[in-house]
């Protein structure tokens, strides 16, 4: 054990005195130390891009979470890039452009309680976009969401990672950041795909035609036989595509001649020779006398409905106009070879003569189907 030996009564107090100093020092520096007060951070703080593209403008989803209210007049600051000045348009931004979950935001402040007012700085380090509560007013701590689009904010033009930074005068503040990036350029190639088949009906009907009138087709006769005045007959072919052309396609339907007997004479084009354009219901041939073309007359008829000219044949409605392509069947995108009107339908010729039509053994003529997809 030491003995302090004090010399006198001064001694004694200096040394008093500096004890009592310590004790103060160590005091208020322990309790100085826990309840020092500093800015607090936010939370889960996260900016999103709708275009993460170099110079390109994109949406600014920000969001973050206070622990501290904000209250009257102080700022909530958004500045981007605080370290340069890579961004550009921020002054367009107006209050039209923003929305803000977790506050009011006003052009002007007015009777609310939690009303935030916009204005916005430029320059280096500086770039920014300010929101000030209102006089009277506070903004509570919590989850807020503030969304910047307009298409105002442009980009850096430079690739990296760039410092968004959440401050001002209020209590909490905190960085996070931003990734631009150069586009990724994917490629990849499909076939064309076009099958056009022609299938003879044997049975049913076509476009509302009266089975009984059908006669047997194959895929590439038509066989009407022997025709006898005043007695029509109706045949025909199911069309099918099946095709992965972004336009779709067409399928016409052309005759090289009328039906031609060796004799010369001829079976002419619905109605009587006129070969009509606008599909109308059948009509008998007038069998005029010294008017041929009025002695026989075909024309063809379509079950699509969604032609280019609409459902132009209705129900048994027939043309004639076949002396060049005539439209009978088309869709306008990929087609399935299955559905009606888009992948699949039904054409059929019909025919009829009077009593006046010139007698032969071989009327014959060529008809083709011209089927034409548009990638």
């Amino acid at each position: 054990m030491s003995t302090l030996v004090f010399q006198n009564e001064k001694e004694m107090k200096v040394l008093a005195g500096l004890l009592i100093a310590s004790i103060l020092l160590w005091t208020v520096g322990f309790y100085g130390g826990v309840f020092r007060a500093d800015a607090a951070s936010l939370t889960s703080v996260k900016d999103t891009l709708s275009n993460s593209a170099p110079s390109e403008t994109a949406t600014h989803t920000i969001v973050y979470t206070s622990n501290a209210a904000v209250t009257s007049t102080l700022t909530i600051r958004i500045t981007f890039d605080p370290t340069g000045d890579a961004f550009s348009g921020i002054n367009g931004v107006s209050t039209s452009d923003v929305s803000f979950a977790g506050a009011t935001l006003v052009g002007a402040c007015g009777a609310g309680g939690d009303e935030v007012t916009l204005s916005t700085s430029t320059g280096a380090g500086a770039e920014s976009v300010i929101f000030t509560v209102c006089a009277g007013d506070q903004v509570a701590s919590g989850t807020k969401t503030i969304t910047i689009g307009g298409n105002k904010i442009t980009n850096p033009s430079g690739v990296g990672s760039y410092i968004i930074r959440i401050a001002g005068t209020q209590p909490d503040s905190a960085d996070t950041r931003i990734a631009i990036v150069d586009h990724i350029t994917m490629t990849a190639s499909v076939d064309t795909s076009f099958t056009f088949t022609i299938t003879p009906t044997t049975t049913g009907t076509i476009n509302g035609e009266a089975t009984t009138l059908i006669a047997s087709t194959t895929t590439t006769t038509i066989p009407f036989g022997t025709l006898s005045p005043g007695v029509p007959k109706a045949a025909g072919h199911i069309l099918a595509v099946t095709t992965n052309a972004r336009n779709g396609f067409a399928v016409t339907l052309e005759q090289n001649q009328n039906l031609l007997s060796s004799t010369g004479a001829d079976i002419d084009l619905f109605a009587d020779g006129g070969s009509t354009t606008p599909p109308i219901a059948w009509k008998t041939p007038s069998s005029t006398l010294d008017q041929e073309n009025t002695y026989g007359h075909y024309g063809i008829t379509s079950e699509d409905a969604t032609l280019t000219a609409g459902d132009e044949f209705g129900v048994a409605l027939y043309a004639g106009n076949i002396g060049a392509p005539r439209e009978v069947f088309m869709h306008t995108g990929p087609a399935d070879g299955l559905t009606a009107d888009k992948g699949l339908t039904k054409v059929a010729v019909k025919i009829e003569i009077g009593s006046l039509q010139e007698a032969g053994n071989d009327y014959t003529n060529s008809l083709t189907y011209i089927a034409t997809p548009t990638f």
